[in-house]
């Protein structure tokens, strides 16, 4: 499991003009862009989620954790795209849909029972994802 996770100043998902998850201007928070692959399970989903609850990489070197920064989850198959051959990348790394949208889910659902305010994006659908991120501050993590 790959989490690309950006530090927020305000962040929404947008899918067919409705927006369905956002980070409000007034607080800072978390995306989390998730990206699964075949051999990810359960276990995996519930320590990334705890790694990215505990990650100090808000102001004054806090966590999601320390200040109940809302965090808003998106599901991001890319994140396992292989560029090292030609020029159209291969997805064969990320895991498919029936595979990877329950850990998704089990992503966000874990962070909800750690304290987090959780919003999601839809999974599989066309989503238009607006962000500004805060610092910049983007940090893969890696299970």
């Amino acid at each position: 499991m790959r989490v690309l996770v950006q530090r927020v100043s305000s962040a929404s998902v947008t899918v067919g003009g409705e927006v369905v998850g956002e980070i409000r201007p007034t607080a800072q928070g978390l995306l989390a862009l998730v990206g699964v692959t075949h051999d990810d399970d359960t276990d995996k989903a519930l320590r990334m989620a705890e790694k990215l609850w505990q990650l100090r990489i808000l102001d004054d070197e806090r966590s999601a954790a320390d200040i109940g920064a809302p965090i808003l989850v998106v599901s991001q198959f890319t994140l396992y795209a292989n560029t090292a051959k030609g020029r159209r990348p291969s997805w064969n790394a990320a895991a498919p849909g029936p595979i990877a949208q329950p850990l998704v889910t089990a992503f966000a659902q874990a962070l909800r029972a750690l304290g987090a305010s959780v919003q999601t994006g839809v999974f599989g659908a066309d989503m238009q994802v607006a962000l500004v991120n805060d610092g910049p501050v983007t940090i893969l993590l890696e299970t």
